[in-house]
């Protein structure tokens, strides 16, 4: 399971993955108790894997950071997001020096330290992007007679 599987559902805590689709939305279950629910069209839900950080030169998908961390703690969780402002902006600039401090906030980082504490708790530990090979497929080679 990629972070492409993984949801974010605004007004509702914690994050889910994504099990199916149905005609009005989203089939989901809930990570950290594995409840499943139904989630409606109308809810603002985001994708983990679209989700960037901005930094003065670019935006940094949301899985690089979270292996990032991952790579810093051996596998293990991350700072506390209940830690105080400078706790986190100091661990946040360990891990992703060049963020953008105007546009990333302290929410922001303890929403995404939240995020990959919950994931490293329920073994989650895959946060790379799977590259799809579209353009890797073998063509269709007619020989002509």
């Amino acid at each position: 399971m990629g972070l492409d599987k993984i949801l974010s559902i605004s007004g509702k805590p914690g994050l889910y993955e994504l099990t199916a689709q149905s005609r009005g939305g989203f089939i989901v279950k809930s990570i950290p108790d594995g409840k499943k629910m139904v989630v409606n069209i109308r809810h603002n839900v985001s994708l983990l894997n679209e989700i960037a950080i901005y930094t003065y030169t670019e935006e940094v998908p949301l899985g690089d950071i979270f292996q990032k961390i991952y790579e810093k703690e051996d596998g293990g969780e991350a700072i506390n997001h209940k830690s105080s402002k400078n706790e986190l902006e100091a661990y946040f600039a360990e891990v992703l020096p060049e963020y953008d401090e105007d546009r990333v906030y302290a929410s922001d980082m303890k929403k995404l330290f939240q995020w990959y504490n919950l994931l490293i708790k329920n073994g989650f530990t895959d946060f790379t992007e799977k590259e799809e090979e579209e353009n890797s497929k073998p063509e269709d080679k007619s020989e002509e007679e």
